[in-house]
């Protein structure tokens, strides 16, 4: 629409998740992210979570009506090779993404979260 009164603005993907120490170990422990916001409706139901990392935002869900497993998200990055370091540093046991140059140039790193969820960082080349 151009007539100025609705504008899209950032989008805000949802991931399923299944285990809560699982997503904490990869989302915070390796990437980098933080925890802005948590919920349950109550002890012992599905956790519902905000993280961020600079401008990214996620949301992750244990609630099975939310979404499916197995998303693939594309996050714009600056400095992959600065990224790219600071995770082979940490040693994760499950991960050892690499960058790939790509046809439609762009620089990109893939990983791949314990959930089958898949995101892909990418720059410029």
């Amino acid at each position: 629409m151009s007539n100025g009164s609705f504008a899209l603005k950032s989008v805000t993907p949802i991931l399923r998740i299944f285990d809560e120490t699982k997503a904490r170990a990869f989302y915070v422990d390796y990437l980098g992210f933080q925890i802005d916001w948590e919920h349950r409706f109550e002890e012992n139901l599905p956790l519902y979570m905000q993280i961020s990392l600079g401008t990214c935002t996620l949301h992750l869900s244990e609630h099975h009506g939310d979404c499916c497993p197995g998303a693939a998200v594309r996050i714009e990055a600056e400095n992959l090779a600065a990224f790219h370091a600071e995770l082979e540093a940490k040693d994760y046991k499950y991960a050892r993404p690499g960058i790939e140059a790509t046809p439609w140039d762009s620089r990109e790193l893939s990983v791949t979260d314990p959930f089958g969820n898949r995101l892909i960082f990418f720059e410029a080349a």
